[in-house]
């Protein structure tokens, strides 16, 4: 079923705490990192990256519309030559996603590496680069090569007034409150409640503590890859509501406007990567609110457990530590992810470019439209290493425990 596009009335929520004398006249503010808009400011006007501090332009932007993109990763050499011929190393970090790739100046690559970066990217999940010194601006026409840009109806833009960058900025003045927030609620996939959402993201840490900070990444494919046969047809025929709503209410409460009204979207729960043909659950802690046309009961425990997998399950993960100048570029398509907030006092400061992908597309939907067949990226995986599911050389393995 394709996907479509829900207006809903946005509410004022509060997103505060009532005092401990039971008072309701003031009401303590909160900062809920994932939809409390980062605000903080230590005031530091000698600070090397102070262009780039949050700035909250009140405005307002008509809603989306759909806009047309071309899949860079159907263009690629499936053995990405040119990318690899151009790196020192090539290091895949876990076996179900991430890799860095050493010796590449992204700004030196040639649309034909791009193309091969945008399906490795779609293969592996999350590329890691360091020592970048790719400009925000040669970061926004790296992402404007996989699609149109996103620009965030609620989060910072730059000082400098450059709509289309996403700010993620925390410092001294503004400490993360373990009680407004639990963990397992960070993890997400970029405004997957938009018709469409993004693909090929980029994110990079101009200022970051020695320690600390770090971001994970969880693979979609993985997590298909793990359920039952009977469970993976099962969420194939489901859709589920992705919504807004909660991060433009997070965004007034704290006295901020909203340049685009929220939206709820309804996307597959299984969607289908148009360059490797896999299969990604798409659901996500942060945006999915609930699934289409099944009992609440029933939409409850699926979520719930899929979030849990998606944040408890290490064998779906990678995480990363930055450096400055680290640059990270991840398919949101596939993988969420989900920053760790254990470095406060210290400033952690990094700019994102933000492409939009095409709409979601189901199992059905893609297999109708390309008359291709849709994939288990690990069976696929296995394949290409001469392995038979659930046999090695011919034979059966057993199910078995794991000691470490």
């Amino acid at each position: 079923m394709a996907p479509t596009a829900v207006s809903t009335e946005n509410g004022h929520g509060e997103n505060g705490l009532k005092p401990a004398n039971g008072k309701d006249e003031k009401k303590e503010q909160v900062f809920n990192p994932f939809y409390s808009p980062s605000i903080g400011d230590d005031g530091d006007d000698a600070y090397a990256f102070a262009e780039f501090k949050p700035f909250f332009p009140n405005v307002s932007w008509p809603p989306l519309t759909e806009v047309e993109v071309t899949e860079r990763g159907l263009s690629a050499d499936k053995a990405k030559s040119a990318l690899f011929g151009a790196a020192t190393k090539v290091k895949h970090l876990t076996p179900a996603i991430g890799t860095e790739l050493s010796g590449v100046d992204l700004r030196q690559l040639t649309d034909g590496q791009k193309d091969e970066l945008a399906l490795l990217v779609g293969e592996r999940g999350v590329v890691f680069f360091r020592d970048q010194e790719l400009d925000i601006h040669g970061q926004l026409g790296l992402a404007q090569h996989f699609g149109p840009l996103h620009k965030h109806a609620t989060t910072p833009i730059p000082k400098n007034g450059l709509e289309e960058v996403h700010v993620v900025y925390n410092d001294s003045s503004r400490r993360p409150d373990p009680a407004a927030f639990s963990k397992i609620e960070l993890w997400h996939s970029d405004v997957s409640y938009e018709l469409q959402p993004p693909s090929t993201t980029s994110l990079k840490v101009i200022t970051g503590p020695e320690y600390g900070g770090d971001t994970l990444w969880s693979s979609g494919y993985a997590l298909y890859s793990s359920l039952s046969p009977g469970f993976q047809n099962y969420l194939e025929g489901l859709t589920a509501v992705h919504s807004a709503v909660a991060q433009a209410d997070g965004s007034r409460a704290a006295g901020l406007p909203v340049r685009r009204e929220p939206v709820e979207t309804v996307h597959p729960v299984v969607r289908v990567h148009p360059a490797t043909g896999w299969k990604s659950v798409y659901v996500n802690p942060g945006f999915t609110r609930r699934i289409v046309g099944v009992p609440k009961a029933e939409s409850d425990a699926i979520l719930t457990f899929l979030f849990h997998q998606i944040s408890d399950n290490p064998d779906f993960q990678v995480r990363f530590h930055w450096e400055p100048n680290s640059i990270a570029i991840w398919d949101n398509r596939i993988v969420t992810h989900s920053a760790t907030f254990d470095f406060w006092p210290a400033t952690r400061h990094a700019l994102r470019a933000t492409p939009h992908g095409e709409k979601p597309q189901s199992v059905a939907d893609y297999e109708k439209t390309t008359g291709k067949t849709a994939l288990d990226r690990q069976l696929e995986i296995w394949k290409q290493q001469g392995v038979e599911a659930g046999k090695i050389n011919g034979a059966a393995t057993k199910a078995r425990g794991y000691n470490d």
